[in-house]
């Protein structure tokens, strides 16, 4: 769960000329995120990889995560049954 008073912070930190309904717009569309989103990072052994000689040289994701970067993976929740 994101924390609302966090994103509070950051977001009075980085938009200093926001208005308060601003801010607290923004942040309620961030926190309300775990309704819409769901959070794969966990299943990435699942996804199944196909390595190539130039998997690195032509694949954004290959050369960041060559490079050490961290991805988190994300998946629109699909409407409810």
């Amino acid at each position: 769960m994101i924390d609302r008073e966090k994103v509070l912070a950051v977001l009075h930190r980085r938009f200093p000329g926001a208005t308060p309904e601003q801010v607290a717009a923004a942040a309620n569309a961030i926190v309300g995120l775990d309704d819409e989103w769901e959070d794969m990072t966990g299943h990435e052994p699942e996804f199944g990889y196909h390595f190539s000689s130039q998997c690195g040289e032509i694949c954004y994701l290959a050369e960041q995560s060559q490079l050490g970067r961290e991805f988190r993976v994300f998946r629109k929740r699909g409407p409810s049954a």
